[in-house]
């Protein structure tokens, strides 16, 4: 048996998630302060800015659990910035690695999700049936995907304790072996 593909349906399987122009109509309707969440705030960033070869542009966004993540600041610790959705599906599978992760590192290497063209309550809502409470900056225009040029989600960077940019991953971190293993060879953070 064969199964045909209308064009409009195989050109949005073939791009990833994305929407077949880049954006989204979840995008942001209810602002963040009034959602009651399972994220944790985000962290408290030193004054310092990020310095190193390359870093994350300084953009700055509220959390679903408060406070707010300043990506143009040094982290302090090592971090890990994953970009994600409630809408796509590589990042639902994703996302509970990360979380896994986020609890085996504990006070070694934070982890902060940034919330990327979706909104707040699709995002909140899934973050809870998934489990997930590593903070969550909230982007539901997508600033930051379009400053690094991102066609699509999951994307995971890797940034020192004075915000250098040290590696990227494009594309769904499988297991926690695997992102593991990244931040031992890209933070030397082992665990």
């Amino acid at each position: 048996m064969r199964l045909l593909l209308a064009p409009a349906l195989l050109g949005l399987l073939l791009v990833g998630c994305t929407d077949a122009d880049g954006s989204s109509d979840a995008a942001a309707s209810t602002p963040v302060t009034e959602v009651a969440t399972v994220l944790q705030p985000c962290p408290q960033q030193p004054d310092d800015r990020a310095v190193g070869a390359q870093t994350l542009p300084a953009v700055t966004l509220d959390c679903l659990g408060g406070g707010a993540l300043d990506l143009g600041r040094a982290p302090g610790t090592p971090t890990v910035v994953n970009l994600w959705a409630s809408w796509c599906g590589p990042c639902r599978e994703e996302l509970p690695v990360m979380q896994e992760f986020a609890d085996a590192a504990a006070g070694q290497v934070h982890v902060v999700g940034v919330i990327s063209k979706d909104g707040v309550p699709q995002a909140d809502s899934f973050a809870g049936e998934a489990g997930v409470t590593f903070p969550g900056a909230f982007d539901g225009e997508g600033r930051l995907m379009a400053e690094l040029g991102l066609p699509g989600l999951p994307a995971t960077y890797f940034l020192d304790a004075e915000g250098a940019l040290v590696h990227t991953e494009t594309g769904p971190v499988d297991s926690l072996d695997e992102l593991e293993g990244l931040v031992d060879e890209h933070l030397g953070v082992p665990l």
